[in-house]
Order: structure tokens, then sequence, then C-alpha cells
């Protein structure tokens, strides 16, 4: 062995290891069977951080979603329903149950500036363009010390994440600015709404007014949504977004093809705040672009201060 210039042999013996341990200390598997990838940590640049969170029947309830800004509700292989939780002003300690990526977060989380997405994994063929995304993505093979596996539930929807582990810290502001949405009075009109049911071929989501709480109550296939504390989920503002939902070149090892949502374009929409729902439009020109709701005579629509919930209705 060769000696480090101005060190002793001891020394350098010493500094070599120290590489050595550190290396070691920055890899490990990602405990997602054959969904995963490699990557390197994030910037801490990186405005705010997107998990991917499981939402069938065994995943419920979940833990840290009620502190996300921003709620994605998706549509995934047979007819089932996942969450996309983006996190800007406070970052709760565990977040979870964490699954894998789909090709349309690719184009959704372009919207951010390159945003940090905590997934547990991906098939093979979608890794290529996970790594081309303009974003930091941190599965568990990048961020091992990150996850952990919950002793309560079978895998795979026992995976948590702890945010605090990789290099990104809260911004303090809410994720919806990143959108160029912003906070605000409402419109003029619109009519009471008590519920509204949002459904996919085999899930569905419900949003029920309440006046107490001031927040559209959230259900999840007939059951109320919960955290794993106990607290009910709850929306300021809830936007039912219509778009086209079509098949894609992806599929699970079942043999369900997996659906791809196109958030590039334009359409109707629906804004659930304050108890009363606006017909709305939305219009995002590229995938670069952010998407903007408006009324139907153009004018912006602000949003009830509190969380945020899209859902990405099929046409």
């Amino acid at each position: 062995m060769s000696v480090v210039r101005g060190k002793t042999p001891a020394a350098a013996l010493l500094a070599v290891l120290l590489l050595v341990l550190l290396a070691a200390g920055c890899t490990g598997g990602d405990g997602s069977g054959s969904e995963s990838r490699s990557s390197s940590p994030p910037a801490t640049g990186a405005k705010v951080l997107a998990v991917k969170i499981d939402n069938v029947a065994p995943a419920r309830p979940q833990t840290g979603l009620d502190q996300a800004d921003i709620v994605y509700v998706e549509q995934v292989e047979a007819g089932l329903s996942r969450l996309l939780a983006v996190y800007s002003s406070e970052l709760p300690p565990v977040i979870g149950p964490v699954r894998s990526a789909r090709e349309t977060d690719l184009e959704l989380l372009r919207q951010f500036d390159r945003p940090v997405l905590a997934f547990s994994g991906a098939q093979s063929r979608l890794l290529p363009a996970i790594d081309r995304a303009p974003l930091d993505a941190v599965p568990p093979s990048a961020a091992p010390r990150a996850y952990f596996r919950g002793p309560e539930r079978p895998a795979p929807h026992n995976l948590y994440f702890r945010p605090e582990r990789i290099p990104y810290a809260a911004s303090g502001t809410e994720a919806v600015e990143a959108l160029g949405l912003r906070f605000g009075p409402a419109p003029p009109g619109g009519r009471a709404e008590e519920s509204r049911t949002v459904r996919f071929p085999s899930a569905r989501t419900t949003f029920t007014w309440s006046v107490e709480r001031e927040r559209w109550q959230v259900s999840m296939d007939g059951s109320p949504a919960r955290t794993s504390e106990g607290g009910r989920l709850g929306a300021a503002t809830v936007i039912v977004q219509d778009v086209t939902v079509r098949p894609s070149a992806f599929g699970d090892r079942s043999g369900n093809n997996t659906p791809f949502t196109e958030t590039v374009g334009s359409g109707t929409a629906q804004v659930l705040r304050d108890g009363k729902v606006y017909e709305a439009r939305w219009a995002r020109p590229s995938a670069v672009a952010d998407t903007a709701f408006t009324t139907p005579d153009g004018e912006r629509i602000d949003l009830a201060s509190g969380p945020l919930w899209i859902v990405y209705a099929p046409r």
C-alpha cells in the first residue's frame, strides 16, 4: 500500500479505512424485492418532497398523510387508487406505507422545480425514465437508512420513510405556491355541496363537508380515512380534475395494464371549498407548465387555507 502524501503510514491507513466505512454506509438493499434502483441522494435545494403512498385497505390508516400540503389521488392497476403526497411547509417524522412509482408521477411532478421523490422502487423498464426525469429520486437503494419495515403489517404494505434521514429540509412555505396557486377568498357563486364521490373501477374516494371542522372529511372505499393516530383526514380544498386515463406501455406482474393519467392538456374541473362546489376549467399547456384552475369566465380560483387534495377523475 502506498503512503498518502503528507501522512504517516498509520494515519494513511486510518484515512483509507474511514473512506471504506463511509462508502459502505451509503449503500444497501431497498427491501422492496425486484422493485429497486440506484441513485444519488438529493440536493438540499429541492423545494418539495413527494412520497408515493399505498392506498389499499391493508395499508390503512396511513402515517404522516395529514401533514401533506397536497395529496394527489391517482388510478393504478386493476382500477385501484394510490396517493402521491407532497410536503413543503412541514415534515412528519414518519411517512408511509411507501409504494412504487408510476409513469404518471414523472409528468405530474414536472410542475415542481426538481422535487425529491421517495418511493419503494419501480419496474425495471421504467427506471431509465426515472433516471432522466428532472427530480431527485430517493428509493431505499439510494437512502437505506431512511426506510424501515413496520412489524404490524405484512409486506409490501409495511415500508415506511423517515424524511429526516435524507438531505432535505422543509422550506416552511406551502407546496401550492410552487404550482402558482394561492390561498384567497372564494369566487362568487357556487352551489352548496354536502358530499362528492369520485369513483375508479375498483376504488372510490368521498369528501363530506364538516361545518364544525371546516374541512372536507375524507372517506376511502366507504370507510372514514384516518391517520395512524386516529384523527380524521380532511382537506380545505378538493379539486376534482377531469382527465384522460389511458393504457400505458407498462403493466404489473398479474398482467394488469398500468393506466397513464394525462395531466398535460385542458378540461373541466370542480373545486370544492367552504361547503360549496364551483365549476372550473383546468389548463396545462406543457409538462413544464403549472396547472391553472379558472372559472368558466377565465378568472383564477383561489384555495381555502389548508390541505389541498386533487383527484384525477377519469373522463
